[in-house]
């Protein structure tokens, strides 16, 4: 997956410690268990070719989660792109 630029992105983290950078957009949802107003990050994957193949032929999602402790995590698609 390449690191898309999120529509409305507030920040860039991870840069400063030698990653390439990821756009967040810093939102919030009403939560069941945390509450109302509570705080998300959201970004933006595109797949490459080979790897909308394989998705498109059947292949799952993976999300890899750097550490021990797994945080809550919602995983969706985001609108198509209007650009050309």
């Amino acid at each position: 997956m390449q690191i898309g630029r999120i529509e409305g992105a507030t920040r860039v983290v991870g840069k400063s410690q030698g990653y390439l950078g990821l756009p967040i957009r810093d939102g919030s949802i009403n939560c069941t268990v945390n509450g109302p107003a509570t705080p998300t990050m959201t970004t933006a994957w595109l797949p490459t070719q080979d790897e909308l193949a394989a998705l498109n032929a059947g292949a799952s999602v993976h999300v890899e989660i750097l550490g021990n402790v797994h945080p809550p995590i919602l995983v969706g698609v985001g609108p198509v792109s209007q650009e050309g």
